[in-house]
Formats: C-alpha cells, structure tokens, sequence
C-alpha cells in the first residue's frame, strides 16, 4: 500500500502505476442485495435457474454498476491518502465495460495515477481504474476516476 500525505507525494507517482488491491470474489448474496438496493433485480442478475439454462454466460452475472461501487472499497487498499480534510468522489471519465463478472468470480482493481493537479487547494486525481478478473486477460472495465482533495495545511 502506498501512504500519501500531501500534493507533493500524490504528485510524485503521476504517470506511474500505484498498485493492485486484493482479490474480491463477487458472490450471488452480494449481486442480490445489490439488485434489492438498487430496485434492479433483471433475470441475467438473479435468477441463477434461468441464467444458467437460457443466459449467454451460462450463470449469473454481476451489474455493472456493482463492478464500479466497489472502486472505494479496492482503492482504499491500495492508497492511503492522509492528512485529508475532505475527499470528493468527482466523477468517471471515459468507462468502458469490456467483459463480465460471472458469479463467484474474483476481481482486482490495477490503480494509474493519470493526473495530479493543484486547483487553488483543491487536489484533483485522475486514476485509471482497470478492473481485471482473475484467469482473464480482457478487463471488466477502465476508466478515469476523478477524486478532489482537501488536505490539511
């Protein structure tokens, strides 16, 4: 894990790859309560019955939007970003889906540092977040995710 505490630091490791989290397997509970948090509960999501014998991927398969919901939780083990007043989700930049996520695969999210500027105080991070799934070479995702920052002084 990689420890910043400042612009200065952030600014650093532009351009450079930041790191890999853990290994996340995404399992039918996980898919359920987010159809059930979402009100999206389309038949390729839950029904395992009809996805495995009428689905093109033989099972179940996470929702995208699932995949990108985890962008916290994996980036926090990869980053550490301290001395922080506040931290802003800003946006995404440029997603594209490129594979699913079956049920009980396992996902991994690779971290770029594409951009670090200084906003008047405001520290604007661009990453790259690659989502890959374990045993495939095609990502289930890459996009530019945008934090802002407000560090301590």
């Amino acid at each position: 894990m990689i420890i910043i505490n400042n612009y200065e630091e952030y600014k650093s490791h532009e351009g450079k790859v930041l790191g890999v989290s853990q290994w996340h397997q995404i399992d039918q509970a996980q898919i359920n309560k987010f159809a059930d948090a979402t009100l999206d509960h389309q038949w390729i999501h839950v029904d395992e019955e009809k996805a495995k014998n009428e689905g093109p991927f033989k099972s179940t398969i996470a929702h995208g939007y699932l995949t990108l919901s985890l962008i916290p939780y994996l980036w926090k083990q990869i980053a550490d970003v301290r001395n922080v007043k506040m931290e802003i989700n800003y946006g995404i930049e440029n997603l594209r889906f490129g594979a699913p996520v079956l049920v009980n695969d396992e996902v991994q999210l690779e971290a770029t540092v594409k951009s670090i500027s200084n906003l008047r105080g405001t520290v604007k991070a661009t990453i790259t977040a690659k989502l890959n799934v374990k045993g495939n070479n095609k990502p289930v995702y890459v996009g530019d995710v945008v934090f802002l920052y407000h560090f301590n002084d």
